[in-house]
């Protein structure tokens, strides 16, 4: 019913029957979230914040678990401005924890505002709270694809000299799938060396960076000696190899890597076809994929 009055934006009305469904205790998380995405796709930016205020009056108390949900909720639909605005609205009242600022710092990352997300990251520090590895990341990952390359490695570095414990694979293949794309293949060895010293296995993922990197830059023996140390190759791998292939032009190699991948019970998708498609035909493959 909430749900339902919320999509018909009559505001009014649905502002109205919070209010009943507060005095009657009817709210749980989910009309939490309902209640705060409605009103901040319309825009009503003091309504979020009294929300949160009329309901602690029914005893609806304030919590950093139902701010945080909202906040991740509202961020994961694009209103990261909406929740930060929540958020420092009621700060005298729930003050922010390390997980409401990881929400606001992803959110912001991802509508690509990295200048109000390293905003909120000094923010966040300045506060005493660590940036936890999701949050770093993200603003790593954004850098990145934004070309601001040399700032994410600061970021990395930064993380190899202060939180060094910290580091996993996850961190360690964003270095190197990014390392690869850019043709730092020696760079992405070093790292991939020091990931191996402390032990961290590589997946398949991170190793399929390797061999699409080595490809491009015409390392063709050392990317399939990689591919045969793989145990159990996995889409991600011959899509490395594929890629790396049709970039060298190598068009019946590509092939071949292809028919192995069925051989071994690896069921290609969609990207698969178009890259082949796209490699043997160049631009009449892409329109060919568009009709």
């Amino acid at each position: 019913m909430v749900d339902v009055i919320g999509k018909a934006r009559n505001i009014q009305l649905f502002w109205d029957m919070l209010h009943e469904m507060g005095r009657r205790r009817l709210l749980n998380d989910n009309t939490f979230l309902i209640a705060l995405k409605t009103l901040a796709k319309a825009r009503e930016f003091n309504k979020c914040v009294e929300f949160f205020r009329v309901m602690n009056g029914y005893g609806f108390d304030y919590s950093w678990e139902t701010l945080n949900k909202v906040v991740e909720s509202l961020c994961g639909s694009k209103l990261v401005v909406e929740a930060k605005f929540i958020v420092f609205k009621l700060k005298e009242s729930i003050g922010p924890n390390g997980v409401t600022y990881r929400c606001l710092i992803e959110g912001f990352c991802d509508v690509g505002d990295l200048i109000e997300a390293s905003k909120i990251w000094n923010l966040m520090v300045d506060e005493g709270f660590d940036p936890d590895i999701g949050a770093i990341e993200k603003m790593m990952e954004t850098l990145f694809k934004t070309n601001r390359y040399g700032e994410a490695l600061k970021v990395f570095q930064m993380m190899r000299v202060n939180r060094m414990d910290d580091l996993g694979l996850s961190t360690y293949r964003l270095v190197i799938e990014w390392m690869c794309k850019r043709g730092k293949i020696g760079e992405a060895h070093v790292v991939f060396e020091e990931m191996q010293k402390r032990r961290i296995e590589a997946d398949n993922s991170t190793l399929a960076s390797l061999v699409y990197g080595l490809l491009a830059r015409g390392r063709v023996r050392v990317a399939y000696k990689i591919v045969k140390g793989i145990e159990k190759p996995d889409i991600n791998v011959f899509h490395g190899m594929i890629k790396g292939l049709l970039r060298l032009r190598k068009l019946r190699e590509a092939t071949e890597v292809f028919r192995e991948m069925i051989k071994k019970g690896c069921e290609p998708n969609m990207h698969t076809y178009v890259m082949l498609l796209q490699g043997h035909l160049g631009k009449r493959g892409r329109d060919r994929i568009l009709l």
